[in-house]
């Protein structure tokens, strides 16, 4: 029996996805004096394949490099990663928080996070935004934004999966933009 012969790969080949995503980068670590939030946030490189999201991802994007007050941002092509974005205004965040070897940690969740987002592997991935690596003095945070925090379905479904996705066991809290916008929080 004659072994088939291997295919063969195209060197330039690209392995696009189902959606194009743009990284964001906001460095809050010296803020100006009166400056509206947001005033810092730039938009870095928007990606539509697996080649080009390890090319970025290799290069620059892990949070533990980040300096205190910086936060890292994926989201959709065409979303902002703010509260007033329309696709985010009506939404909410899910949000978990890294102590104990945090930085291994955050690294860690936040790749397991952006693979699973730019591979569809939500069930409602039409509910998600994008996600943010939150690096703080004591704490480090990651919040996956979704865009209909009213639907309580989806939202405990992307909960529940993200969970799996990160490896966790604790409890993840669930805000709605709403109430954060209320209390003033980030």
């Amino acid at each position: 029996v004659a072994a088939a012969p291997a295919p063969v790969v195209e060197a330039g080949l690209k392995h696009k996805l189902e959606r194009k995503w743009t990284f964001w980068c906001d460095n809050q670590s010296k803020p100006k004096q009166g400056a509206a939030w947001g005033t810092s946030l730039r938009k870095v490189y928007t990606f539509d394949t697996v080649e080009e999201f390890w090319c970025l991802y290799d290069q620059i994007f892990k949070p533990s490099k980040l300096q205190n007050n910086a936060d890292f941002h994926l989201f959709k092509t065409g979303v902002e990663p703010k509260w007033e974005d329309p696709e985010c205004a009506n939404g909410g965040k899910w949000t978990v928080t890294s102590n104990i070897g945090r930085k291994a940690n955050l690294d860690n969740m936040w790749l397991e996070t952006l693979m699973a987002l730019i591979g569809e592997q939500f069930e409602d991935a039409e509910d998600i935004c994008g996600v943010v690596a939150s690096v703080r003095q004591w704490q480090d945070k990651l919040s996956l934004w979704t865009k209909t925090a009213a639907n309580e379905a989806a939202q405990m479904s992307i909960g529940r999966k993200w969970k799996e996705i990160i490896d966790v066991n604790d409890k993840i809290t669930y805000n709605f933009h709403d109430d954060s916008r209320t209390k003033g929080a980030t």
